[in-house]
């Protein structure tokens, strides 16, 4: 029996030009995988709402690959971000976003590329989403010249087509929103403004002016409070009297969503975006997420939370860990496939990272350039008084 199963073993070796013993990959093709599928998600808590986004959301092969491989290249360059500002390349401010990314990436599915966009410091997520290469980012936190704001930004301040950074100042891009918001209205063009802040911004006073003249005007605006449950140093419970950051709104409708989940963010958003465009004015959302460095770079994150609620969040409820176990355990995708596209985003993330570290700093005669949108010559008083600085648009 033996021998027989050896000759019909070198006889298919023959056939198939294999040797005897070789290993036969076989690898699955399209085909094998499930090309979409319908899960069930977390309900929405409402307020002055009838009914909130569904609680069913349909996920396509094409769509969860692309959100796999958009959370984890945020992940894997701001842990890149991480690493180079313990490297001391990286100087100043530095909010890293890791733990947050279901939020850019839920939202950005959400609405359209022509739609705007503003956020706090805690923006290179949403660079990213709004377009900007990963080198371009990473060579604006190095201060180099090839950075998306000429190295002279740095992690608070980068900008896109329809995205209007990063502000350093907290709350203060709110009103800012509320007001790209009436230009859309003004110009009836169809568009919305999500305006984002943090729990740490949301008892701000110029919050609640923003909301006023929103609602007022019925601006297409949607209020977006990223909670990740601390701001700089102090938990929600210890800085605001309620919690419930949707319904701060008061005479504004607001959800309450899971901010860990992409599917729940993004149906919320869909929901969020329909009911402005549709008239009927702004909408506050409360998305519930963690980040898992501290506050800024300056700060270890372990002296106000312990070490076990960050890794029991990293268990339990990171959102890249929970869409591709939803991926793999439906047939979505293979263990090899996204293995690839993790080795894809390494190797991106540190050939950007060489880009951010040999591109040459901006030179001094480009200190005053792009300040104006027009070339008026800039007299910068204190310096020679024989000197005057060109600024050049």
């Amino acid at each position: 029996m033996q021998n027989m199963l050896t000759i019909i073993s070198n006889a298919l070796c023959r056939i198939t030009g294999r040797h005897a013993g070789a290993r036969v990959v076989v690898s699955r093709s399209y085909a094998d995988f499930t090309p979409a599928m319908t899960f069930d998600i977390k309900k929405c808590d409402v307020h002055r709402l009838e009914e909130g986004p569904p609680l069913k959301a349909e996920l396509t092969r094409e769509q969860g690959l692309q959100y796999y491989r958009t959370m984890q290249t945020i992940r894997r360059m701001e842990l890149k971000a991480d690493q180079l500002y313990k490297q001391k390349i990286i100087r100043g401010f530095c909010h890293l976003y890791d733990g947050q990314e279901a939020c850019a990436m839920g939202i950005e599915a959400a609405i359209n590329p022509t739609d705007h966009l503003i956020t706090a410091y805690r923006a290179h997520g949403y660079t990213y989403t709004r377009g900007v290469a990963v080198k371009e980012i990473l060579a604006e936190l190095t201060g180099r010249k090839g950075g998306v704001a000429k190295g002279k930004g740095g992690s608070m301040h980068m900008y896109a087509p329809h995205f209007y950074g990063g502000n350093g100042i907290v709350g203060a891009q709110v009103p800012l929103g509320a007001g790209i918001a009436l230009a859309c209205q003004y110009q009836g063009n169809n568009q919305l403004c999500v305006t984002l802040y943090g729990d740490g911004a949301a008892n701000q006073g110029q919050l609640f002016e923003s909301f006023n003249m929103a609602a007022l005007w019925k601006l297409p605006c949607i209020f977006i409070c990223e909670n990740n449950k601390y701001g700089m140093g102090t938990s929600v419970e210890r800085a605001a009297a309620s919690t419930d950051y949707y319904k701060r709104g008061d005479y504004i409708p607001g959800l309450r969503v899971d901010g860990m989940d992409i599917l729940c963010v993004r149906e919320a958003t869909k929901f969020a975006a329909d009911h402005c465009r549709s008239g009927k004015g702004p909408i506050v959302m409360e998305l519930q997420t963690y980040r898992y460095h501290g506050h800024s770079m300056s700060d270890p994150g372990v002296s106000y939370r312990t070490r076990e609620e960050i890794q029991e969040v990293r268990s339990k409820s990171d959102p890249i860990s929970l869409l591709k176990e939803r991926m793999l355990s439906n047939n979505m995708a293979s263990v090899e496939e996204l293995k690839e596209i993790d080795v894809a985003i390494r190797k991106e993330v540190e050939e950007a990272t060489q880009y951010a570290t040999s591109d040459p700093e901006p030179p001094l005669d480009d200190l005053c350039n792009h300040i104006f949108a027009n070339s008026p010559p800039l007299e910068v008083r204190g310096t020679n008084p024989w000197v005057k600085l060109k600024s050049t648009s």
